[in-house]
């Protein structure tokens, strides 16, 4: 990936007007999660990575921004239960997997269900039986025909996402990321992630940091030199305890995105299933200071 020098990349003020949008014009609606969220619908940005990579400099995420890089590895690799997400560093999904969630759809315990992300990437249920890696296909295909238009990741399964009366789903919590579009285009490649649910103050951050890193891990995989990010959410979301953190990061000037880039053993790496989070490494990051803990609804 080739970066602009960092005094030559412009500010980048996307995710704080995304921020203001809501605060301003967000409907307020009720939630499961309990606290009501105002709420906009169809919020797009675009980042073009010379420019930087879309790590908020709003505030300081410098203690975590490798967390969703882990996260999202582990669940290329299939991860549905608390023992294999700790393996990649991800310590944070018990409360998504308490017995009380597992026992109510019939799963494990400490498991998050053959519908939860690992499960969609890695094992889709397919007619024939069997799991298909849908990761595993996305380099294959990209690599044999690079001009397709259907190199596309969902982690969707429809009859594992059944909700209403009689109905049992097979997953704690309905996958909110991920349906994943990436396309050759002028020689760069393009990824797009489309986002069904997005907490803008706390999960958002992280999903950028996540599907960016996707996109290096597939130039490195595919030769193919990465070029933008695109990241659509359909529900954009503001709790209402969340509310007083987010009108602060409005009020911070833009800066400019850091430098991720692949680190010497991420460049050796020539299987998606083999990258990890330590495989990336952050440099040019100047925030603004955290705001500490910004409430997460479970």
């Amino acid at each position: 990936m080739r970066y602009l020098p960092y005094e030559e990349r412009t500010p980048d003020r996307q995710y704080r007007d995304l921020l203001a949008r809501i605060l301003a014009d967000g409907a307020e609606a009720p939630t499961r999660q309990g606290p009501p969220a105002l709420t906009l619908m169809q919020q797009t940005m675009r980042f073009d990575l010379a420019n930087g990579f879309p790590v908020i400099t709003d505030r300081s995420v410098a203690s975590f921004w490798q967390k969703p890089i882990g996260e999202l590895c582990a669940f290329i690799n299939g991860a549905t239960t608390l023992k294999e997400l700790a393996e990649f560093g991800c310590d944070w999904w018990g409360p998504w997997a308490t017995p009380e969630k597992t026992a109510r759809r019939g799963l494990p315990p400490d498991d998050i269900g053959p519908g939860s992300y690992g499960g969609a990437f890695h094992d889709f249920p397919t007619a024939e039986g069997g799991g298909f890696d849908q990761f595993k296909h996305l380099v294959e295909q990209l690599r044999e025909l690079p001009n397709d238009r259907t190199h596309f990741v969902s982690p969707w399964i429809p009859q594992y996402q059944v909700r209403g009366a009689g109905k049992t789903p097979r997953t704690t919590i309905a996958p909110c990321h991920g349906w994943v579009h990436v396309r050759v285009l002028g020689d760069r490649l393009h990824l797009h992630m489309f986002q069904r649910s997005g907490d803008v103050p706390v999960g958002v951050p992280s999903n950028m940091i996540q599907y960016a890193a996707l996109l290096l891990m597939l130039e490195q995989l595919t030769g193919i030199p990465a070029g933008a990010y695109y990241h659509t959410i359909s529900d954009a979301h503001i709790y209402a305890d969340q509310v007083e953190q987010a009108r602060t990061m409005t009020t911070r000037e833009p800066r400019r995105l850091p430098t991720v880039r692949l680190t010497g053993a991420g460049r050796a790496v020539t299987d998606i299933h083999a990258f990890r989070a330590e495989h990336f490494e952050l440099a040019d990051y100047d925030p603004h200071p955290g705001l500490g803990r910004i409430p997460v609804a479970p």
